[in-house]
């Protein structure tokens, strides 16, 4: 009994840590906390998460504000069409005192990576991520370089600039757990940017804006333990899979979910029912997660998209047809 009760102290102090942390970030960006709990989730799961938005919805100050509210190690790449794998991974230099070639670690060693406008960079500078992303280390003369832990990649991506990007291949696009879209914000939201603006609030200076640590990596493993221990009964499995089958039969896509991306719908629902209190996944969780993960898993047929389908719209569309456990 006393073990158990202080495994439930210990959970709710994790979990009164990573609201903090939600509340932290708030005070940096305003109107998008749908955006800041998909990036905590990201964070319980262990996942990567690729967020996309037009320029200027506060997508890279988002990721910095989360570094900023966390006690963890964390670098910014700004991807540019120039840029080289190893200007990301690291490489071989030669250390003339020792007579030797010696491996100089690269951004990517740390623990919450930042990429910024990652469509930028051409295909052969993308794939340098995904040894990364997947296998949490990097690969250089046949010497694998283990990264540190906990292991985040944030990427942004601008939606509507076609000239000059590189879209990401099939295969890089699984490897994050979630895709996040940052909306324009309403306009009272707006008004309230504008507010902080006028009152001397400066995007670059976060500590001025007062964001301050508020959890580290024991928080983290803390709350990672508890939301392993979240119970899964078999009626809501079996509805993750269902709802990853539906996406492979739809009419309006090409390509639906892979297992892979079941999977990452039962991590993200086990992390979010955590959040909100639960020892429990419910439907509900799955729903509220089956968008930011599975919108970058699945293709629309060349007919729909020329028929102005969405993918989101064809998404809840196939969550509305498939029977919710009671």
């Amino acid at each position: 009994m006393r073990r158990e009760r202080g495994d439930r102290a210990a959970d709710e102090r994790a979990r009164e840590a990573l609201g903090a942390v939600r509340a932290e970030v708030g005070k940096a960006v305003v109107g998008q906390e749908g955006v800041v709990t998909g990036l905590v989730v990201a964070l319980l799961c262990g996942g990567h998460v690729l967020l996309e938005g037009v320029p200027g919805t506060a997508k890279t100050l988002l990721v910095r504000a989360l570094s900023a509210s966390l006690s963890m190690g964390s670098k910014r790449v700004q991807f540019t069409p120039d840029l080289m794998p190893g200007d990301v991974t690291g490489s071989l230099v030669y250390d003339s005192r020792a007579g030797e070639f010696a491996f100089r670690p690269g951004p990517v060693f740390t623990q919450l990576l930042l990429a910024d406008e990652v469509n930028r960079t051409p295909p052969k500078t993308q794939a340098s991520l995904l040894e990364a992303m997947e296998e949490r280390q990097v690969t250089v003369d046949g010497t694998a370089h283990p990264l540190p832990v906990p292991f985040l990649v944030a990427a942004t991506q601008n939606p509507v600039e076609q000239e000059g990007t590189y879209p990401l291949p099939e295969a890089q696009l699984d490897r994050f757990l979630l895709k996040l879209v940052v909306p324009l914000p309403p306009r009272d939201v707006e008004v309230e940017v504008l507010a902080r603006h006028a009152a001397g609030f400066d995007p670059r200076d976060l500590d001025a804006a007062g964001v301050r640590a508020v959890a580290g990596p024991d928080d983290l493993a803390a709350a990672r333990a508890a939301v392993a221990r979240v119970h899964v009964a078999r009626e809501v499995l079996e509805y993750v899979v269902d709802v990853a089958r539906a996406t492979r039969s739809a009419p309006s896509l090409r390509l639906g979910a892979s297992p892979r991306g079941a999977t990452a719908l039962l991590a993200a629902a086990r992390a979010w029912a955590w959040l909100a209190g639960r020892d429990y996944v419910v439907p509900d969780d799955v729903k509220a997660f089956s968008l930011p993960v599975l919108r970058h898993r699945v293709q629309l047929r060349p007919e729909a998209e020329l028929d102005g389908a969405s993918v989101d719209a064809v998404l809840e569309s196939v969550l509305a047809g498939v029977p919710v456990p009671r």
